[in-house]
């Protein structure tokens, strides 16, 4: 069953974005433009609900999908999250083979506790965003994709974009199936308690690792500091994704959202069987630049439109940060 798919099943590509409830705007502003020299591509607010929150980008120079990590810096709301099973627990970027060195000195440097590990071949740096989140910069030998060259880090040593998102759970099969049967990806192996999974084309910027921890206590869903948000996946078109909003459906994932617009891509979340938050995205064509010019873009702070009318409201409520 779980190899079975049609020539008219809707397919994901690969990572669109990642996004993070993280501690501090300052903070993790500096830890992605500062140590990390990603490009800050956006600075908007969480469209959702009713109490203003930042939405911050980061990425390459376009911000394009696969380079793109988001996030809501949570510290003023005051809420901390309870991470556990059932969470995407760690986010893995990639840089070149030859940076690795480079990398673990300049974490160090910034005072970062710095680990090492191999995991499907591939030579892994561990450390963690500075309000607790896992992330992981993984050596990759054939990765094409553009990265930011003006944060301080050489071209040639810079990130590449996402690699791939562990989701933890504390037991495989339903998830396994989640994947293949519904969400289009391909089993590709595993190591030790790690089974991974691919997207689209697979490799780099497509992986979803799943961590099998039995007897780890579930983690919570409420929006809180220092957890992984969702991860959400490149597909084509709204036409595409309508298909795969009905195929979920069809499926018995009835967990399934309304089409959201995002300002910047266009957005239908699922609740997986473990419980991790996943999106199927269709970025708009002007993408990042739909509110501001590419020499722009990332300067200045843009009202969601849904909150228009209460711009000098959300500007007053928001923490004041430098960038």
């Amino acid at each position: 069953m779980l190899e079975r798919m049609t020539r008219s099943t809707p397919k994901l590509k690969r990572h669109h974005h990642i996004t993070l409830c993280t501690g501090g705007a300052q903070e993790d502003y500096d830890f992605h433009t500062q140590v990390l020299g990603l490009k800050s591509v956006k600075k908007t607010a969480l469209y959702d609900g009713d109490v203003p929150i930042y939405h911050l980008y980061y990425g390459n120079d376009h911000g394009e999908e696969s380079t793109l990590v988001t996030s809501f810096p949570m510290r003023q709301s005051g809420r901390v999250a309870k991470k556990g099973s059932g969470q995407i627990t760690k986010l893995a970027l990639s840089i070149p083979t030859a940076a690795l060195d480079f990398w673990q000195k300049r974490l160090t440097d910034h005072g970062f506790d710095v680990g090492t590990d191999e995991r499907f071949g591939d030579r892994v740096l561990a450390f963690e965003h500075p309000c607790g989140i896992d992330y992981e910069l993984v050596a990759i030998a054939d990765d094409d994709r553009k990265p930011y060259g003006g944060g301080g880090v050489p071209s040639e040593l810079a990130i590449r974009g996402t690699h791939g998102i562990t989701v933890t759970v504390r037991e495989l099969e339903h998830s396994e199936e989640f994947m293949v049967e519904a969400w289009t990806g391909q089993r590709v192996g595993s190591d030790r308690n790690f089974t991974r999974f691919s997207l689209g084309e697979g490799g780099t910027g497509t992986l979803v690792d799943f961590e099998v921890q039995p007897d780890l206590p579930p983690g919570g869903w409420m929006y809180g500091e220092g957890m992984v948000h969702h991860c959400a996946f490149q597909i084509d078109d709204v036409d595409a994704q309508t298909d795969m909003k009905f195929r979920l459906e069809g499926l018995g994932f009835t967990d399934v959202s309304e089409r959201k617009d995002r300002g910047y891509f266009e957005s239908v979340y699922v609740r997986t069987p473990a419980g991790a938050l996943f999106e199927a995205a269709v970025s708009k064509p002007e993408g990042m630049m739909i509110d501001e010019s590419y020499e722009s873009l990332g300067k200045s702070f843009q009202v969601p439109p849904v909150f228009a009318d209460r711009e000098k409201e959300i500007l007053d409520s928001l923490e004041t940060f430098q960038w």
